[in-house]
């Protein structure tokens, strides 16, 4: 190869690399993924013609990488918790903060797309991908702040609880979250937010003290019980429709790291007993006291009804 064909290609390969769309095309591995049109779908169902300039600019605007079908990471970014869901969007945009979220919510408002948007990708019915559409993904956005002092925590959109828990349970402190560690805080929250602590701390929304959103119009607004106070009335388990949140503020409590716990495991023969004491004794008992009651059928046939079991009062 001669010296100008080599120092002119190696020129425009790490022109390539560096550029923002650079980062996209390395990121996917395959340039020709790019192509001069890209289908989508709008909110109505609708055909949406992208041009290949117009992605590339919208690339530009983001920190995070730019994903699309046949780019390496896609198959394994779409996917969500619940594999009933095989869903394809046209885009995934993974956003590494507010100015990502700002910026995939103006291309999809002006190109009118199909949206959908994941924290933790835990949604049961699947709401946190599309076909067709943009995945607007919050999961590389992972930041835990806990304040000891103040006993609260800022928890950035992607994070999941496990993660504040770690983070929390250092200091002995705990937020009413969800029963599976790896479900999202965004849309636990978002939701109300039931939880084994919520009989002594109340729901996880409850314990909501402030939060970031971008809306619908591409704008970031600070909520809290002072400002924006519809808004924040809204999300405090309205669910995830009134614009994206990027980060949550709770008010944490003394609880842990050691606590009083179980499980009980019944045969299904024995459920109706099981269900009426179980009814009985809900009645009576304390609020420190979270007792939950689940039936399963285990891959051996034999069916079972587990009583969980939490006390989060006295040892004494």
């Amino acid at each position: 190869m001669k010296r100008r064909t080599f120092c002119q290609s190696s020129l425009a390969a790490a022109a390539a690399v560096t550029s923002p769309i650079g980062r996209v095309l390395a990121a996917g591995g395959k340039i020709a993924a790019f192509v001069p049109e890209i289908q989508a779908v709008s909110r109505a169902g609708g055909e949406v013609v992208l041009t290949e300039a117009e992605v590339r600019e919208f690339g530009e605007s983001l920190y995070g990488q730019l994903l699309m079908p046949g780019n390496d990471g896609y198959d394994q970014a779409r996917i969500i918790w619940n594999g009933m869901f095989d869903q394809r969007p046209a885009l995934i945009a993974h956003c590494a903060g507010v100015t990502d979220v700002m910026n995939a919510v103006d291309f999809s408002r002006t190109h009118d797309l199909l949206i959908a948007v994941r924290g933790g990708g835990h949604s049961i019915s699947g709401k946190s991908s599309c076909n067709g559409g943009i995945m607007i993904d919050l999961s590389p956005m992972q930041g835990v702040r806990v304040d000891p002092l103040t006993r609260t925590a800022r928890v950035q959109a992607g994070v999941l609880l496990n993660k504040l828990d770690h983070e929390a349970q250092r200091f002995g402190l705990a937020v009413t979250t969800g029963t599976t560690s790896h479900t999202g805080l965004a849309g636990l929250t978002l939701g109300g937010g039931l939880g084994r602590l919520g009989r002594v701390f109340g729901l996880t929304c409850d314990n909501l003290l402030s939060a970031d959103i971008v809306t619908a119009d591409g704008q970031y607004r600070h909520l809290s019980a002072d400002e924006n106070t519809d808004l924040f009335w809204g999300i405090r388990g309205g669910g995830g429709n009134f614009g994206i949140v990027t980060s949550f503020e709770y008010q944490l409590h003394p609880f842990g790291p050691d606590f009083l716990g179980g499980a009980l495991i019944y045969p299904i023969s024995q459920m109706k007993d099981v269900l009426n004491f179980y009814s009985e004794f809900s009645l009576t008992a304390p609020d420190e006291l979270n007792v939950g009651a689940v039936t399963t059928i285990p891959p051996n046939g034999k069916g079972m009804i587990i009583i969980g079991i939490l006390y989060a009062g006295d040892d004494a």
